[in-house]
């Protein structure tokens, strides 16, 4: 028997884009070919090529250079290994312990539980990107606490999330079953019941490495994340806005970058959303 067109329409359409899965294999690669792709050192300077345009000719900048005379899509490229590698940091550092502490908040309710949440409601009452600022300014910035920062704005959503789906899951007849067999707390919940709400985890966590992206921007922009000269595109940023009505490239081309990365990731997450929900469109 064949499959109703209608079925196959709604299949395609829940289906992550393909376009978007491909761009966001080709920028991964690209990030982690950065030392092979770039045409030179991201930190060597050419005083004699400051604020160059950039040039397809031979021997010219393709992105343009910087003010002290930087290769734009050298620092672009490594800035995509340092930007991506501080999201997936970030996603993980919050995602593993959020979903455990969430397990563990509907498994034991009424005491931990209780205490969990509370902690979770004050952190969600706070701004990420300023939660992410307090943390950096207190632990100092660098790479790792630029990561900690991001992944502890974050936390609290994958607590929530994950007691969420707990909690519908404990009340099916499977788990009834395996408690009346003997099954464990720990096997319960990491054997039972967490493969059955994991899906809007995993979509949780591809959105969020498109907000995990902006805030490492962010502190990067404020000085607070990668210190120089090490590339990151939210640092980028912030050394060209005085160069934007004149020398655009400067600024332009990390903004952009954000801008499509964060944009592909939203769309990977809608279609991973529509794709795992069976109640999605009809």
């Amino acid at each position: 028997m064949g499959v109703p067109q209608g079925a196959g329409q709604r299949r395609r359409r829940r289906s992550p884009n393909m376009a978007v899965v491909t761009l966001l294999v080709l920028m991964v690669l690209c990030a982690l070919g950065a030392a092979t792709l770039s045409p030179h050192d991201p930190v060597e300077q050419f005083r004699d090529a400051m604020l160059q345009p950039p040039s397809w000719d031979a021997g010219g900048y393709w992105l343009g250079t910087d003010e002290l005379g930087r290769d734009v899509l050298s620092r672009l490229l490594h800035g995509a290994r340092l930007t991506l590698g501080i999201a997936a940091g970030a996603v993980f550092l919050a995602a593993v312990p959020g979903v455990a502490l969430g397990l563990l908040a509907a498994f034991y309710p009424r005491h931990l539980g209780f205490f969990l949440l509370r902690v979770a409601d004050v952190l969600l009452a706070l701004p990420g990107v300023l939660l992410a600022i307090a943390v950096v300014a207190v632990l100092g910035p660098g790479l790792f606490n630029t990561v900690l920062a991001v992944a502890l704005s974050s936390l609290p959503g994958y607590v929530r999330l994950a007691r969420a789906g707990a909690l519908g899951e404990l009340a099916r007849p499977y788990v009834m079953s395996a408690r009346a067999v003997g099954a464990g707390p720990l096997r319960l919940m990491f054997r039972t019941v967490l493969p059955n709400c994991l899906g809007p985890v995993v979509v949780a966590a591809t959105l969020d490495f498109s907000g995990a992206i902006l805030t490492a921007a962010g502190l990067g922009f404020l000085g607070l994340g990668a210190q120089p000269p090490t590339p990151e595109w939210g640092a980028m940023i912030a050394n060209g806005r005085q160069f934007v009505l004149d020398q655009w490239w400067v600024a332009a081309a990390p903004g952009a970058a954000i801008c499509i990365v964060s944009l592909a990731f939203n769309l990977l997450g809608d279609g991973l959303r529509d794709a795992l929900d069976p109640k999605s469109a009809s």
